[in-house]
């Protein structure tokens, strides 16, 4: 898409790809016996295992590899159009409107997806990066710190316009969840921090400035929900269909504020020297169980949609928004499998969600590339 005609809703496909790549991370992390700290290559062992399981992880594995790829070069792409498109009077337009300007954090929660990505599969890969993390967390913890910065501070700004702006509070949809998602993103990155390092004064700071963000983002995803169903009960109907994907952003933001729950309790295990187990079930399985009744209600309110336009070969941007609940239930339902119940339920669960997010995804992918390469020959509209 060229500048006029880009959307920051384009960045879920970079965000979308960076959390597939973290799927199988979760998985293995959770799921496989390793040894202390996050799982690496070496620790699965794959030459000794039963034909199924190798071929398994190695799937698993390459999709960590070609999602991690994906992510890379879209986040390149659309860096440059980004950059462009935010000198257009479009740019300027969303900004000053409060209906439309949570659109705006979509790239900030693929930058800090790329933390993640860097985190868990590419560390995964490289050895001498696997056995020398400690010596990476003041530089991961300088490079979120930017983050940190940029984010509160443009969160702040639109959150200050939308006090000062009036707007029909009725006109809203559940991509208003996009701002407290991108604070949850930031948090979950700096709980990770602040879990990891063995350095109390980088851990400390993380987990600070983390909490910051994560209050600010649990607020706001709280007082947004409340408003969000007043406005849809006192609505006729479901919204417009490029609205529709928006229903299951809900998903993403639970997820990242209950994994950075689970990772302060880490932080608070290596601080505080106290003994956490309770806890972690509790911050993780009551929301996984919250997750699967809302997954269930959102694909029974979105069947029509489904049958109407995704299956359909129909595409706008905001399908994007599809690949990321199913992403969330699937790495929340890891965290789920290793501090509730190591059932084969859950397991089954998680690996049907990685193949229903990549199934999806190259799907969406497609229909993207053909509706760009149409953008340059025709005015076409991609939604």
């Amino acid at each position: 898409m060229n500048k006029k005609t880009f959307s920051p809703l384009a960045w879920l496909a970079a965000l979308g790809a960076g959390g597939i790549a973290v799927m199988p991370f979760a998985f293995m992390q959770y799921t496989v016996s390793h040894g202390p700290g996050l799982v690496k290559l070496s620790d699965i062992g794959q030459s000794s295992l039963p034909m199924l399981q190798q071929t398994l992880f190695y799937s698993l594995e390459s999709v960590m590899i070609v999602f991690s790829l994906i992510h890379f070069v879209l986040s390149i792409i659309f860096f440059s159009k980004w950059l462009k498109w935010m000198k257009t009077e479009t740019y300027k337009e969303i900004k000053t409107n409060p209906l439309t300007n949570a659109t705006l954090m979509t790239p900030f929660i693929s930058f800090t997806m790329t933390m993640n990505v860097f985190i868990g599969p590419v560390r995964f890969f490289i050895p001498s990066f696997a056995e020398n993390l400690q010596s990476f967390m003041l530089p991961a913890l300088i490079a979120w710190l930017a983050l940190w910065m940029t984010i509160m501070y443009f969160e702040i700004s639109l959150l200050t316009t939308s006090f000062k702006k009036g707007f029909d509070i009725n006109k809203i949809n559940f991509g208003w969840l996009l701002h407290p998602f991108a604070l949850g993103m930031l948090s979950v990155v700096g709980m990770g921090i602040a879990a990891l390092s063995k350095d109390l004064n980088i851990a400390s700071t993380a987990a600070f400035l983390a909490l910051i963000s994560g209050t600010m983002g649990a607020f706001l995803l709280l007082v947004k929900m409340i408003a969000l169903f007043k406005s849809h009960f006192a609505a006729n109907g479901l919204p417009d269909k490029q609205f529709l994907p928006s229903f299951l952003i809900v998903l993403p933001n639970v997820t990242l504020y209950a994994i950075s729950a689970f990772r302060f309790g880490h932080y608070l295990e290596h601080a505080l020297s106290i003994e956490m187990g309770a806890y972690f079930a509790l911050v993780i399985t009551l929301p996984f169980a919250f997750e699967v009744w809302y997954l269930v209600f959102g694909l029974v309110l979105l069947r029509n949609y489904f049958r109407e336009h995704f299956f359909n070969s129909e595409f706008h941007v905001s399908q994007w928004g599809l690949i990321c609940p199913i992403v969330a239930f699937g790495v929340l339902g890891s965290f789920a499998y290793k501090v509730f119940a190591a059932s084969p339920v859950i397991y089954a669960i998680i690996l049907l969600s990685v193949v229903t997010a990549v199934t999806g995804y190259l799907i969406l992918l497609s229909r993207h590339a053909t509706c760009a390469e149409l953008l340059k020959k025709t005015n076409y509209n991609c939604g």
